[in-house]
């Protein structure tokens, strides 16, 4: 087994976007991320090589990140980029699509939901999202196809 600064080394970037994916928020991925590191260090012991040593480190990090929301109850907005100045007009019409996209998201069926946040907001590639999910590069390329496809229609369907 590799020490845990190779797996940190390895697998960092890959925990740090998944939180990323899940919280929206740089600074929280980035302190999830190393919450993550420190509760695997504690319970390595435990880990019996049964999954990708990836898939058990985003199950940690999921793990931090629902502690984390208990914690906070307050959810984090979706902000906008600060190098865009909309009018007022403007965006009101970008967070009510945003709102709507993550309201159609959120209703979407597993495993496309995940895989939708995974690749949209977490900028993961379809072999990160497959090694996450303890699945093949192909079967996360084409599920998430399907989800994107299902939630064109669905979005189309109510314009």
């Amino acid at each position: 087994m590799q020490s845990m600064e190779e797996i940190y080394q390895s697998y960092a970037l890959t925990v740090y976007k998944y939180l990323l994916s899940l919280c929206h928020s740089d600074d929280i991925a980035e302190e999830l991320t190393q919450e993550t590191f420190y509760q695997a260090i504690k319970s390595i012991k435990r880990f019996d090589g049964s999954c990708h040593i990836s898939t058990w480190l985003c199950a940690i990090a999921k793990n931090q990140y629902r502690s984390y929301c208990r914690k906070h109850s307050k959810l984090q907005e979706i902000e906008l980029n600060d190098n865009i100045t909309l009018s007022a007009e403007e965006e009101t019409v970008a967070y009510e699509n945003r709102v709507e996209l993550l309201r159609r998201l959120h209703l979407c069926p597993e495993p496309y939901r995940e895989i939708l946040y995974l690749r949209i907001f977490g900028d993961l590639s379809f072999k990160e999202i497959g090694d996450i999910l303890g699945k093949t590069e192909n079967w996360a390329r084409v599920t998430f196809y399907r989800g994107k496809e299902k939630l064109r229609k669905e979005l189309n369907e109510n314009e």
